[in-house]
């Protein structure tokens, strides 16, 4: 009995110890504050692509109209808002076109583009359409104008 009376006394203090150490443990803490910061890169609007079509017959003095269509891509990441289109009869950097003698922009009248101002999402696109008609200049040989390749430019904001 002495055994077991020392061995209750041994589990005792044992446990004791623990429930002190650990208790003590409970309540023992350090204070502490802190702070984090961190950064991110916002890109930057890429620019539109435009691709176009034309329909429509050969072109003369005062004759048919063509109606010219595009498509505005936005190749960027995100959202980019569409609100303004040009077009001109103009070289492949919208500088005058003058490549072939005895015909010019004058020569050409470029319509209004119609199309949809909007917010076009990462890779969407928008489809509208202009109209290009060689106008009639009264006394003046348009001859120069004949089978022409007539450069239409874009210009989207």
């Amino acid at each position: 009995m002495s055994r077991v009376a020392g061995r209750k006394k041994r589990i005792i203090i044992t446990t004791a110890a623990l429930v002190a150490v650990g208790g003590g443990a409970a309540f023992a803490y350090w204070t502490a504050t802190g702070t984090g910061n961190t950064t991110a890169t916002a890109g930057t609007s890429a620019n539109f692509t435009i691709s176009s079509s034309v329909a429509g017959d050969p072109l003369s003095p005062d004759g048919p109209t063509q109606i010219v269509t595009f498509t505005v891509t936005n190749p960027g990441t995100g959202v980019q808002k569409l609100t303004n289109i040009t077009a001109a009869v103009a070289g492949t950097t919208g500088a005058a076109w003058t490549s072939v003698p005895g015909c010019s922009a004058d020569d050409f009248e470029v319509g209004v583009p119609d199309f949809d101002v909007t917010e076009i999402a990462a890779g969407g696109t928008v489809t509208g359409t202009v109209t290009l008609q060689m106008v009639d200049i009264p006394g003046t040989n348009q001859d120069g104008c004949k089978n022409a390749t007539v450069p239409l430019h874009f210009s989207a904001s």
